[in-house]
């Protein structure tokens, strides 16, 4: 595999962007959704612990995902009042079960310029989290918004609401069994219209054996729409047939029904994730688009990069799309037409001018033979791709960033040297690339090969005139220093701000702010960006029995070090940063907050089945 420039690469591209190229390519940064009295991000909703953004249009709209309600267990005399955004509570882990009632998780919101603050979205019918939990409004359907247009038309994904069955079995405490119509559907929106379901061709099971009579058996089967360009067209993913083991499990369940349970919560047993986040039916998943036009939807299916021949299971996704209708995403493809060669790798569909049929490509990232899979996750107007593949660096399985100009697809990828003069083994990803050549995504900041690295957002320009072998930013290094939770004191110089708390004993106790941008998801013409930060907050302290401790003044207690000062954790939350004035300069202040070595990662998790947040419940400690 190159890794170098080739100099014969992109030569059209690279003028492309030179023309357009508009913005320095590095500005600095200032992250506008800050409150400049606490240093705190505006970053999710109320009731929520965690915020990411997802995507931002040229009109400065943005979506997000808010992630895991704020349970505290409080008494009754305290009337359930305690400032829950003061402290960090441990996150409740959701149980999905058919034996327990759904509870939602996931709630979407929208964040609008100026201001910036995120604003919670109904999807399919649910009401914003609250605390106490009213139990008129438990949300049981989870939602994710994915990508926004310039028009304001929205797409993500979503799961139904929850039904009930009575109970019949042995337990004397369960009145119902819980289950769902579907586990993900991709739907649409337009303003405040209701969202459109974008239906996946496969939704249903002919159940025959022997001379039963044929039954219909409603699945749900999968869709989501991961992408939208300005003309309406989605990119995304559907089920479109059922593995033969898939069936099997659905066919005992059929036979075996009322026995131990009712088919249709035995079928939903087997679909909800297991203990590794996986579901045990498992669904043929092909590439689609849909148009889009005044409320009527027409889907297309992108093809397989090979030739069915089997009853495996193969998939394709669509990821991202350009205004063109060119997709973005990965599929399943027999590397070198090698049956033995079985890979997901990332691929690029075309429309053919004369029959506007889509015609499947694959990205070669294989040229050295040593790469495990790859994906493609965005692609710009002038046909630039972006993705990461996944290889052995340095005796270690690292993910590394690379793009692709599927307008001379003869030439090679090219994986940028991100900070140094060659390769290096920080994993990386790009996850999204506008008209100027700008790349956004997440980079690994620390060397250490036997722990978790944590991960900085980063700031990619394509080479052009002005930088011909590119130039690769830790957004982290291009912010003002009001924006990484400095503030300046009477001598003018930069300290890091301290947030006061009151303990439950009224003590006031202070700590210091910091913000890190920890992955960036989107990024607009003009250059403004959104993704994920970390912001650090104290932490309440819990008893033995797991329950918050109260002070005689209604507050929460703080867990303290041995110096008396509140501990503190990071939480995510949405950050959306634009370039700063052209008198504004970046940060260059360092104390021993800004050291990699102070603090633990803890608890990566994946996010919405197949189309993933790398960072949720992503977590670090002060040690």
């Amino acid at each position: 595999m190159k890794f170098k420039l080739d100099k014969t690469l992109s030569l059209v591209a690279v003028g492309v962007i030179s023309v357009l190229q508009g913005v320095h390519a590095a500005p600095v940064y200032e992250i506008i959704n800050i409150d400049l009295d606490t240093y705190d991000l505006n970053g999710t909703i109320a009731n929520t612990r965690n915020g990411y953004g997802m995507a931002v249009n040229s009109n400065n709209e943005a979506v997000g995902v808010a992630k895991g309600k704020k349970k505290l267990t409080v008494s009754e005399d305290d009337d359930g009042v305690i400032d829950i955004e003061d402290g960090v509570a441990d996150s409740e882990t959701i149980t999905y079960s058919v034996n327990l009632p759904i509870i939602a998780n996931n709630f979407t919101f929208n964040s609008i310029g100026n201001a910036w603050i995120p604003t919670f979205e109904s999807v399919n019918g649910t009401t914003a989290p609250t605390f106490p939990e009213d139990e008129d409004t438990v949300n049981s359907v989870d939602t994710f918004f994915y990508g926004i247009n310039d028009s304001g038309l929205k797409v993500g994904a979503m799961t139904s609401a929850e039904k009930t069955l009575p109970y019949e079995g042995s337990s004397d405490t369960q009145e119902f069994w819980y289950y769902r119509d579907y586990e993900q559907r991709g739907f649409v929106k337009q303003g405040s219209d209701a969202e459109i379901a974008l239906l996946p061709p496969f939704t249903d099971y002919v159940y025959k054996e022997g001379e039963a009579e044929e039954q219909t058996i409603s699945v749900g089967g999968v869709s989501s729409a991961t992408a939208v360009n300005n003309n309406g067209l989605i990119a995304g993913y559907a089920s479109t047939d059922i593995s033969e083991n898939s069936g099997n499990i659905i066919n005992s369940c059929v036979d075996n029904n009322s026995e131990t349970a009712p088919q249709d919560i035995c079928i939903q047993a087997a679909q909800f994730p297991n203990q590794y986040g996986y579901s045990d039916i498992k669904y043929q998943i092909r590439g689609y688009v849909w148009q889009y036009d005044a409320g009527v939807i027409t889907p297309t299916m992108l093809p397989l990069g090979l030739e069915v021949t089997n009853d495996s299971v193969y998939s394709a996704q669509g990821l991202g799309i350009n205004n063109e209708g060119s997709v973005a995403g990965r599929s399943y493809v027999y590397r070198d037409n090698n049956k033995d060669r079985l890979y997901y790798d990332a691929a690029y569909w075309t429309k053919d001018a004369a029959t506007g049929e889509y015609k499947y490509n694959w990205v070669d990232v294989d040229e050295a033979r040593d790469v495990y899979s790859s994906i493609a996750y965005d692609i710009n107007d002038n046909g630039i791709l972006v993705g990461s593949y996944n290889k052995y660096i340095n005796g270690y399985r690292r993910d590394k960033f690379f793009y692709f100009d599927t307008k001379n697809p003869e030439t090679p990828l090219v994986t940028p040297n991100d900070f140094y003069n060659s390769i290096s083994d920080l994993g990386s990803r790009g996850r999204d690339i506008n008209n100027q050549g700008q790349v956004v995504g997440y980079i690994e900041t620390t060397h250490d090969k036997e722990k978790p690295r944590p991960k900085a957002g980063f700031l990619y320009q394509l080479p052009n005139s002005e930088f011909p072998e590119g130039e690769f930013k830790n957004l982290n290094d291009l912010l003002t220093c009001e924006s990484k939770g400095y503030e300046q004191n009477a001598e003018g110089n930069w300290q890091r701000n301290e947030v006061e708390v009151t303990d439950g004993d009224g003590k006031k106790l202070t700590y210091k702010s910091d913000i890190l941008i920890v992955e960036a998801n989107s990024i607009n013409e003009d250059g403004t960006i959104v993704g994920t930060a970390f912001i650090r907050k104290p932490s309440y302290k819990f008893d033995d029995d797991g329950n918050l401790v109260i002070g005689d003044d209604g507050l929460p207690f703080f867990q303290l070090n041995g110096n008396g000062e509140p501990v503190t954790s990071y939480l995510p939350r949405m950050v959306v940063l634009q370039p700063a004035g052209s008198t504004a300069e970046a940060c260059t202040v360092v104390d021993e907050d800004d050291n990699n070595e102070n603090y633990v990662r803890k608890g990566a998790a994946s996010f919405a089945w197949l189309f993933a947040l790398p960072l949720l419940w992503f977590r670090r400690r002060m040690k």
